[in-house]
C-alpha cells in the first residue's frame, strides 16, 4: 500500500489553514523574539550610563548574547528534529522570558554578562524548532513564501521595538520595560501551546521519510559544503542587520543629537520596511528565481551597499534614515533568496539541524558586529564603524557567486552525491 494511500488527504482548505495558523502564531513568536533582543540596544546609552561603560563594553552585551545563541543553533537543530518542534517552542520561549526578566535585576556589568547568555540559550533554542514546525506544517510549493513571511517578522520585532521600548524606558526606566516584555512573552507562549495546529500528513508537507535520506545524519550536513556556503553568505549579509540593530539608536542619540523618543521613530521606520521587503522577497524567489537565486541576492546585494555609502555621506539624521531605510529596504528582499534554498532543499529528517547551521553563519555575525563596531566607534568614529558594514555587504555579494542556485545543485556530502 502507497503511502497517499494509507494516509487520509486533507481538504485544501484545511491545509490552508494550519499553514496560515502555523506563521502568523510562529510570527507573533519572532516579534517577541526580536522586541526582546532589540530592546537591550535601546536601553544601552541608560545602562551604559548607569554602569559607566564604553563603547566597546556595551557592544559585549549584545556579542554575548549573540555567541551563546550561535552555540546553541546546532543542538537546538537536533533536539527539534528530534524531539519534535511543539514542546521546544514553548520551553524556549518561556525561558526567554525569564532571563529578559532578570535583565531588570542586573547590578553590574558582570551580571549582565551572564544573564545575557542564558538569555541567548533560551532563544538559541527557537529557529530549529520554527523551522521544522514550518516544514511540517506547510506544503512545499508555498514554503518559502511562508519562511519570508515568519522571517519578516523579524524585522516586524526589530520595527516596533523602538516604538514600544522607548515610551516605555521614558515611562517606566529600562529595568521595569524589561519585566513587562517578558510579561508579553509567556502570554505568547500560552497561546502558541493551545493553538498550533497538528503536522500535516507527511505526504502532503514532503516530510514523509524517504529511501534517499534514511540515511542522512547531522555528519552528513556538517561535510556538506553547500550548507556552509550558505552560511557563510548569511554571516556576511547579517552583519548588516546585527550592525544597526545595535549601533544606531546610539548614533542618533549621541552624534545627531536626537531625542529618545525621536529615536525610536526613526531607528523604527527601517526595521518595519525591511519586514514589508522580507515578505515581498519570498513571494518574488518562490515565484521567478528560485531556480536561479544568484540572479536575486547579488544585484539587491550591491544596490545596497551604495544606498550605505549615501547614507554615511548624509548630512543629517533625515537624510541618514532615508538612506538606511532604503538600503535595509533592498537588502530585506534578498533574504529569502538567501534563506529560500536551503528551506527548499535540506531533507526533512536534517531541517531542523541543517537550518541550524545555516543560521550559525548569520549568528556568527551578530557575535561580531556589535563588539568590532563598538571598538571601531571607540577608536575611530561611528563613520568607520558603519563603514564596516558596506565592506561585509559587498563580501555577500561575492560570496553569492559561489552559492547553489537550484535544488538539484544542492547537495549533501553523502557517498551517493559524491
Amino acid at each position: 500500500m502507497g503511502l497517499a494511500e494509507s494516509t487520509p488527504t486533507l481538504a485544501p482548505a484545511q491545509i490552508r489553514r494550519t499553514a496560515t495558523v502555523t506563521v502568523g502564531l510562529l510570527m507573533g513568536v519572532w516579534v517577541i523574539d526580536y522586541v526582546d533582543r532589540v530592546m537591550m540596544a535601546v536601553a544601552l546609552p541608560f545602562i551604559g550610563e548607569e554602569f559607566a561603560l564604553s563603547k566597546t563594553e556595551q557592544g559585549w552585551l549584545i556579542t554575548v548574547f549573540s555567541l551563546v545563541y550561535l552555540l546553541c543553533q546546532v543542538p537546538g537543530g537536533i533536539l527539534a528534529d528530534k524531539y519534535g518542534a511543539r514542546r521546544q517552542l514553548m520551553v524556549s520561549l518561556l525561558l526567554w522570558s525569564v532571563f529578559t526578566a532578570l535583565t531588570g535585576i542586573a547590578w553590574g556589568l558582570a551580571a549582565l554578562l551572564v544573564i545575557r547568555a542564558m538569555f541567548g540559550v533560551g532563544q538559541g533554542l527557537f529557529p530549529g524548532a520554527s523551522f521544522k514546525a514550518l516544514a511540517e506544517r506547510t506544503t512545499p510549493a508555498v514554503r518559502a513564501t511562508a519562511a519570508g513571511s515568519m522571517l519578516a517578522s523579524n524585522q516586524l520585532g526589530a520595527g516596533l521595538a523602538p516604538l514600544i521600548v522607548a515610551p516605555l524606558i521614558l515611562t517606566l526606566g529600562w529595568r521595569h520595560t524589561f519585566w513587562v516584555t517578558a510579561a508579553a512573552g509567556v502570554v505568547i507562549g500560552v497561546l502558541l501551546w493551545i493553538l498550533l495546529p497538528k503536522p500535516l500528513p507527511g505526504h502532503l508537507s514532503g516530510t514523509a521519510h524517504t529511501q534517499d535520506e534514511g540515511g542522512v545524519s547531522l555528519g552528513v550536513v556538517m561535510r556538506s559544503t553547500s550548507v556552509w556556503k550558505f552560511a557563510a553568505l548569511f554571516c556576511a549579509v547579517n552583519m548588516l542587520g546585527y550592525g544597526m540593530m545595535t549601533w544606531v539608536p546610539s548614533y542618533l542619540m549621541e552624534e545627531r543629537g536626537i531625542s529618545l523618543i525621536s529615536t525610536g521613530v526613526m531607528a523604527a521606520i527601517p526595521g518595519l520596511v525591511m519586514c514589508a521587503t522580507t515578505f515581498a522577497g519570498g513571494w518574488l524567489f518562490d515565484r521567478y528565481f528560485h531556480s536561479r537565486a544568484r540572479l536575486f541576492v547579488i544585484p539587491l546585494l550591491l544596490v545596497t551597499a551604495t544606498l550605505l555609502v549615501l547614507m554615511l555621506m548624509a548630512d543629517s539624521a533625515v537624510g541618514f534614515t532615508v538612506y538606511q531605510t532604503l538600503a535595509l529596504g533592498v537588502a530585506g528582499l534578498s533574504t529569502m533568496g538567501i534563506l529560500g534554498m536551503p528551506v527548499r532543499a535540506l531533507p526533512h529528517a536534517v531541517i531542523g539541524s541543517g537550518m541550524g547551521v545555516v543560521n550559525v553563519g548569520g549568528q556568527i555575525a551578530g557575535v561580531l558586529a556589535p563588539v568590532l563596531m563598538g571598538f571601531l566607534a571607540d577608536r575611530f568614529s561611528y563613520t568607520a564603524a558603519f563603514g564596516l558594514l558596506i565592506a561585509t555587504t559587498i563580501l555577500g555579494a561575492l560570496i553569492a557567486l559561489i552559492v547553489p542556485q537550484r535544488p538539484e545543485q544542492f547537495r549533501l556530502a553523502t557517498k551517493e552525491h559524491a
